[in-house]
C-alpha cells in the first residue's frame, strides 16, 4: 500500500513540473486560438490540464517512467483538441465580442496584434488551429496533422487557404502597419 502512494506521490510531482514548465506557452497559444479572449484562454488551458491530469494518475508507469513520451507536446494536442471540441459545441446564440477590456497595469497591446488577432478571430475554428499549430508552436505538416487528425495533404491544403482567408482579411492594412 506504501509504495502506491509513493508512486501517486511521483506522479503528481511531474506532473506539478509540467504545469509550471508548460502553462505559460499554453496560455499564449490559446490567446491566438480564442482570438485574444483571455478568459476562454484561461478555461482552455484549465480544461486541457484537467484532461492531462486524469489521464496522468490512470497512465501505466514502466520502469519509472511515463508512457507519454512527449508530454509537453501532448498537452498542446490536447488542448487545441478541446479548442475544436467546443467549437463544434457552441450555441449559435453565442456572440464574440469584438471589444478586448484593457489589461489593468500595462500598456495597450498594439495596434498590428489587435489587427492579427481579430483577423484570426473572423477564420474558422479549424483555420485558426492549423496557424497557430504551423506558424506559432512551429510544428511540422505531420505534427499538426496528427493532432487535427488529418491527412498531411488536409493540412497543407487548409494552411495555403487559411493563409489567403488571413491575406484577404487583413488586406493593404498589414503592410501599412508593419512599417509603423
Amino acid at each position: 500500500m506504501r509504495r502506491t502512494g509513493a508512486t501517486r506521490e511521483a506522479k503528481d510531482a511531474e506532473f506539478l513540473e509540467l504545469v509550471s514548465s508548460r502553462t505559460g506557452h499554453l496560455y499564449r497559444s490559446a490567446c491566438l486560438l480564442t482570438s485574444g479572449d483571455t478568459h476562454r484562454a484561461e478555461d482552455l488551458v484549465q480544461e486541457a490540464l484537467s484532461r492531462m491530469y486524469v489521464l496522468w494518475r490512470r497512465s501505466a508507469w514502466t520502469g519509472g517512467r511515463h508512457r507519454i513520451d512527449n508530454p509537453g507536446a501532448y498537452a498542446h494536442t490536447v488542448m487545441v483538441r478541446t479548442f475544436l471540441a467546443q467549437q463544434r459545441r457552441r450555441s449559435s446564440g453565442e456572440r464574440p465580442t469584438g471589444d478586448l477590456p484593457e489589461p489593468e497595469g500595462r500598456e495597450a497591446d498594439s495596434t498590428l496584434r489587435l489587427t492579427l488577432l481579430d483577423a484570426l478571430g473572423r477564420l474558422p475554428a479549424k483555420d485558426r488551429a492549423v496557424l497557430v499549430l504551423r506558424y506559432w508552436e512551429d510544428r511540422s505538416i505531420e505534427e499538426t496533422a496528427e493532432v487535427l487528425r488529418a491527412s498531411s495533404g488536409a493540412v497543407r491544403t487548409r494552411t495555403s487557404r487559411a493563409l489567403a482567408r488571413l491575406r484577404a482579411l487583413l488586406g493593404d492594412s498589414l503592410a501599412e502597419l508593419a512599417a509603423r
